[in-house]
């Protein structure tokens, strides 16, 4: 889809703008006193008003780093859950009862200290330098926001908790010492490269060859192979799972040679035969690939959505934040430990596979509708640059983060209530650049939910899950997203059982 965003220049030029708008309102109360914003995440994107309370600016800051460096979803949702966490914790001091998850109630501080400026301060310093941990290239970036806001970027080392500064950095560096050993492998220590796998996946298929119709296989993009990304992500330690494998699904992936196999198949031929422009917009819209902030920060964009329009202050905004952000990390670990576990194939390899040698109907690439093509040939509705994401099928990623964050955000709000919506204009199609939507194409959700359901359902019109891949994952996630809010609700409210 076409940016519409008014931003523009590179991702340190527009942090520093980001910086300067909310340096005029340091001084401001948190809370926001303008008519709640009604534009849908995906006009919001970029843009920082300059009543966004502290959390906020840091949230936007750490979405922008990622649009930048393109890590992948499982680091992006395990880099969202770390900012918000150390946020959290350097806010907790405080609060009167909240629990941080490094020192618990042991830094609170007495009830003259629990000021806006020192939440953000604190706040500040914590998201900081957390963020410079998280992604060191962009480590001049993260100062610009930092001097902006009046604050030294050159003070990460104060650890006196009779500072606000001294808190934030206290507090974040529990947080990073601990993210810093949790399996995830970012300092590469467990295996050469930042978050490579040390577990030792090998596929059973190769570019070229199908030994399995069951099992991933990994594409050739250009000249490039693809490799496993995550395999090792069952391993990471998680925010509420009482094991990796928790929610492993019950139910097994359809296998070859049943018919749930080629039902599959057929149903996702029959997406591709039938496109209409609204679910090439829907597939698009959602697909949130590497130039985006891939599916894990499009939630946190709804969180900042819905922050906006509630009128947030920074305490709700800690909480929210470090509710959603856990629940994306935990979905992603639940994702991730499925796929690895089931290994399952793509509906790029089963077509190739069950339809060889046999015409088909679908469709036939950037301008061409549907058309008949041989069985081999068949591709998904994505850019040719992406064709199919690097690792295995089963379950959906961009259902369990949907589904777990929508319960989240619901049980926050108190209501299912999201009232959003994004219109997509004619021709800003990346697919079908010009000619998709032939004419505007408004999205809108009345609930969490309604947007959930699309974001999972995208992925099928677009070729890239099967259903029961989808529908289990929704399912999954709700169940998840419970367990997540159950567990943050204790640290809100001061219990550590």
């Amino acid at each position: 889809m076409r940016d519409i965003s008014p931003w523009r220049g590179t991702g340190r030029n527009r942090l520093i703008l980001l910086a300067v708008l909310v340096a005029v309102a340091a001084c401001q109360r948190d809370a926001p006193t303008t008519p709640p914003v009604t534009a849908s995440p995906a006009v919001r994107r970029d843009v920082i008003s300059t009543t966004d309370n502290i959390v906020l600016v840091w949230d936007a800051a750490v979405l922008q780093a990622i649009r930048t460096t393109k890590p992948g979803p499982t680091v992006v949702a395990r880099s969202l859950a770390v900012v918000h966490t150390s946020i959290f914790d350097a806010w907790a001091a405080y609060d009167a009862r909240a629990l941080g998850t490094q020192f618990g109630g042991m830094l609170r501080r007495p009830a003259a200290e629990r000021t806006d400026a020192n939440k953000r301060s604190a706040i500040s310093h914590a998201a900081y330098r957390t963020l410079v941990d998280l992604f060191p290239d962009q480590t001049a970036a993260f100062a610009d926001v930092m001097t902006q806001l009046g604050y030294s970027s050159a003070d990460t080392v104060t650890i006196d908790p009779a500072t606000a500064a001294g808190i934030g950095n206290k507090t974040s560096g529990a947080v990073i010492s601990f993210r810093h050993h949790d399996g995830a492998n970012q300092l590469g220590d467990l295996n050469p490269g930042r978050y490579s796998d040390y577990t030792g996946y090998v596929s059973v298929n190769t570019p070229d060859v199908i030994n399995d119709p069951n099992r991933w296989q990994p594409l050739r993009i250009g000249t490039t192979v693809q490799k496993f990304v995550g395999a090792q992500w069952s391993r990471v330690v998680p925010f509420s799972l009482t094991s990796a494998s928790q929610f492993r699904p019950a139910e097994l992936p359809n296998t070859y040679p049943s018919r749930g196999y080629a039902r599959e198949v057929a149903q996702i031929l029959d997406y591709s035969a039938t496109l209409t422009d609204r679910e090439k917009v829907i597939a698009e819209y959602w697909a949130d690939g590497p130039s985006s902030e891939f599916p894990p920060g499009h939630w946190c964009l709804f969180g900042a959505f819905v922050s906006r329009r509630d009128h947030h202050t920074v305490d709700d905004d800690a909480k929210m934040f470090f509710a959603l952000g856990n629940g994306l990390l935990d979905a992603s670990i639940v994702a991730w430990e499925a796929k690895r576990y089931f290994d399952y194939v793509r509906p790029v390899t089963a077509v190739h596979f069950l339809m060889a040698g046999r015409t088909i109907r679908a469709w036939g690439g950037p301008g061409r509708g549907t058309v008949e093509m041989p069985g081999e040939l068949w591709q998904p509705y994505q850019p040719a640059t992406v064709v199919t994401p690097p690792f295995p099928e089963f379950i959906s990623g961009h259902s369990i983060f949907s589904a777990t964050s929508a319960e989240i955000l619901s049980r926050f709000t108190g209501s299912d209530a999201l009232n959003s919506s994004v219109t997509i204009l004619a021709g800003s199609s990346k697919v079908e650049p010009g000619l998709v939507p032939a004419a505007d194409v408004t999205l809108a959700w009345a609930t969490f939910r309604e947007a959930a359901d699309e974001a999972g359902i995208s992925r099928r019109y677009g070729g890239i899950h099967f259903k029961q891949g989808d529908v289990q994952s929704r399912a999954i996630g709700r169940l998840l997203g419970a367990q997540v809010w159950s567990k943050a609700k204790r640290y809100f409210n001061g219990r550590d059982d």
